[in-house]
């Protein structure tokens, strides 16, 4: 893990961020009477991954908040993933980028799943660098 400021330095927080956007274009193209139902759900789940990692980066001064946290943008994920699995089956997404984005949230979650495991490693006090060193 290399020198992480903050949580845009997060490869999982930009993978996610990605990965919304992507499905934000996808479902411009489905039908409009799925726009306050399938498109919205969709959307809205994978956008809560991104700002819950950025807020438990936040509050990562406390280990069981940060884990918290990071728990919750795991089930976001997982429930994205539910969401894309309708659309394939309502012949919304084409089997490829199906296939694209269903790969993309299986790594992040997997990605959110090695986060809680490492959780003390996000949670250490940061070492100040002193200009007299």
């Amino acid at each position: 893990m290399g020198v992480i400021r903050g949580f845009r330095d997060l490869e999982v927080y930009r993978m996610a961020l990605r990965s919304a956007h992507q499905i934000f274009e996808a479902t411009q193209e489905f039908p409009q009477e799925e726009k306050y139902a399938l498109t919205d759900q969709v959307r809205r789940a994978s956008r809560a991954v991104g700002a819950m990692i950025a807020e438990a980066w936040a509050r990562r001064r406390y280990e069981k908040a940060l884990v918290n946290k990071i728990n919750e943008a795991l089930g976001e994920a997982v429930e994205t993933q539910a969401w894309l699995d309708h659309a394939r089956m309502c012949a919304y997404l084409d089997q490829e980028t199906y296939g694209e984005l269903d790969a993309a949230w299986q790594s992040i979650g997997a990605m959110l799943n090695r986060m809680i495991q490492r959780a003390p490693d996000f949670c250490k006090p940061a070492v100040p660098k002193h200009d007299f060193e």
